[in-house]
């Protein structure tokens, strides 16, 4: 047994495409792995405290599918030695330097009605939380396509240059065809590393 906890972008929800995709895929194919995709704050602090706070219920080891900003909780969690192992999709990387545009600025959700307005506070926040980099490249794979046009990919494959990682050009922010890659995904998920 394990659990597979998905972590979604800003502003998103359980709702969001590649969620559900992924509680399907794995509902048909592994249907021993848990899925759990909670709700998450767009406020850091709240968000961070409700990923802990989820971590205490769930069936160990805990792989995590980060996208976007969940890709950035993602690495927060490996970092703290709090999961075995992420997929970063898309992920944002110093996501303070990008939410700067968007302080003091009213944000409602994509699925809902919930509007957020993040504070300077809000973004030290993300910069106490930030690592610059992975200490532990082993246990991530990351995932980008070069025509996100939300996040810089560079970004991504700079910050996680010693990592495994797929690059496919092309593509968008929500990563086109994501659910192709669901077998290599759990395939990294279960192997069994050097330094495990």
């Amino acid at each position: 047994m394990a659990t597979v906890l998905y972590l979604h972008g800003f502003l998103s929800s359980p709702q969001s495409s590649k969620a559900k995709i992924t509680w399907r895929w794995l509902a048909k194919k592994y249907p021993d792995i848990d899925f759990c995709c909670p709700q998450l704050s767009s406020y850091p602090s709240q968000a961070i405290a409700q990923i802990e706070a989820e971590l205490d219920s769930l069936t160990q080891p805990v792989y995590v599918i980060g996208s976007s900003l969940g890709g950035f909780w993602a690495t927060n969690l490996v970092e703290c030695g709090l999961v075995a192992k992420a997929v970063l999709v898309n992920p944002a990387v110093d996501p303070h330097t990008r939410f700067d545009e968007f302080k003091n600025v009213p944000l409602q959700s994509y699925y809902s009605d919930e509007t957020y307005c993040l504070t300077e506070k809000d973004l030290q926040d993300l910069v106490a939380l930030n690592y610059v980099e992975p200490q532990q490249p082993n246990k991530y794979m990351l995932m980008v396509q070069t025509g996100d046009e939300t996040l810089d990919y560079r970004m991504a494959t700079k910050k996680y240059r010693h990592c495994k990682q797929i690059v496919e050009e092309g593509g968008s922010h929500t990563f086109d065809g994501y659910e192709n890659w669901l077998p290599q995904i759990i395939e990294f998920f279960t192997q069994q590393s050097s330094d495990q």
